[in-house]
Order: C-alpha cells, then sequence, then structure tokens
C-alpha cells in the first residue's frame, strides 16, 4: 500500500435545510505531508469530537482504488483527494484484508487499525447527496479509522510496512457489515467483540443491533 494524497481541511458553516451545520469533512490535498498526532492530524479540523478524532479514531485512511467506482456513480462531482473526509488517500487499500489491530509504519508513523469509517449525512452533505449513504454502507468501502502509535509526518508516496499482523482478527469489512447489514452472523459476532483492538464505541453500535 502506498500514499497518494495527504489531506487536511478547515471548519466549515454551512447552512442545510434551513439547519447551521459545522463539519470539518470538506479536506483537500497538502503537498507538504501532514503529522499525524495521538488524537488527531496536526491543523486538521475536527468539530465533531464524539464522531471524530480522539484515540481511536485519530487518522482516517480512504482506498484511491475506489475513486473511478464512485466517480461514474456521481460523474457530476468537482473531484479531488480528500472527497472522503480522509486524511490518507491510500492505493491498495483493500478493508477485506485489512485486519483490526494489525499495525503499520508509515513514513515516520506508526498506526494501528482500529474500526471502519461510519457515514452520517454531513458525508452527504459534501456529496451533495443524502443517497450516498446507502451506497456507501452497501459496499465493502468504509475506509479505516486508525489509532496513532508513534507520532510523525507522512508524506504522499510513503509506504505502509505491515509490523504487527493480527490475520486472526476481523476485518474492517467483517465488522462494516455486521454495523449495517440485515443478518447478522453469530460467528462474526463473537469475534468482533472479543476483539480487544476495535474501538469501544463501535463494539457498542453492533451490539445496538441485537436488542
Amino acid at each position: 500500500m502506498k500514499v497518494i494524497a495527504t489531506n487536511i481541511g478547515k471548519k466549515r458553516e454551512l447552512n442545510y435545510k434551513g439547519m447551521k451545520i459545522s463539519t470539518g469533512i470538506y479536506k483537500y490535498p497538502l503537498k507538504e505531508g501532514i503529522y499525524l498526532e495521538a488524537n488527531d492530524v496536526k491543523g486538521d479540523a475536527v468539530v465533531d469530537r464524539e464522531s471524530h478524532g480522539g484515540i481511536d479514531k485519530a487518522c482516517y485512511l480512504y482506498s484511491y482504488d475506489v475513486y473511478d467506482y464512485w466517480k461514474k456513480l456521481h460523474p457530476n462531482l468537482k473531484w479531488d483527494f480528500g472527497m472522503f473526509g480522509e486524511n490518507l488517500t491510500i492505493a491498495g487499500l483493500d478493508e477485506t484484508k485489512i485486519h483490526i489491530g494489525a499495525q503499520y509504519k508509515i513514513g515516520e508513523a506508526i498506526i494501528e487499525v482500529s474500526q471502519p469509517r461510519q457515514p452520517c449525512m454531513k458525508f452527504g452533505i459534501r456529496m451533495e447527496t443524502q443517497t450516498i449513504l446507502k451506497q456507501f454502507i452497501n459496499t465493502t468501502y468504509s475506509g479505516v479509522y486508525v489509532r496513532v502509535l508513534q507520532n510523525g509526518l507522512v508524506k504522499a508516496g510513503d509506504s505502509l510496512e505491515l509490523i504487527n499482523a493480527q490475520p486472526n482478527a476481523p476485518t474492517i469489512a467483517d465488522a462494516f457489515y455486521c454495523l449495517y447489514q440485515p443478518e447478522l452472523k453469530r460467528s462474526m459476532l463473537d469475534k468482533l467483540f472479543n476483539c480487544n483492538a476495535l474501538a469501544e464505541s463501535c463494539k457498542r453500535d453492533i451490539k445496538s443491533r441485537l436488542g
């Protein structure tokens, strides 16, 4: 896997259907790279701290490989990297092969996979249609939230080096499936609930589906 773009954004104030909304989802590439810290990316606007940022969601990665898929569905958007609110656009990222708890060296930083992205209406605002939320959850293209175990600079062109594999842990796609798909698999749920590296907030959201 390789970093294609490093992205940050500033806080924006929007008026959406009569509601005043603050968001940091509008992110754009930064040529000089970005600095990953324990709670967020330096200089990046994190508006809703309950849903973004913090130890378990310090940095968000999205796959460069699926940009063309979304461009075909939404050709009228003005496309650039960072469209999904990701800090790092990554070539070769595949959620069906990324295991929760796996650790990677990337540039100067070390990261640990924590959970998939759970899209909200602000994502729909960014993409200029709320219909994209259903499209998003019906794919495996959730992107990956990570913890930052070692702070450091990450630049375009940096590679991700797997330094601690977790082959027996659930994948990001497994967790994303259990968050949104109607049929839950007991064996998959057991693995997720016993996975110490899965973010606790994500576990709670999956458990809430069981009633």
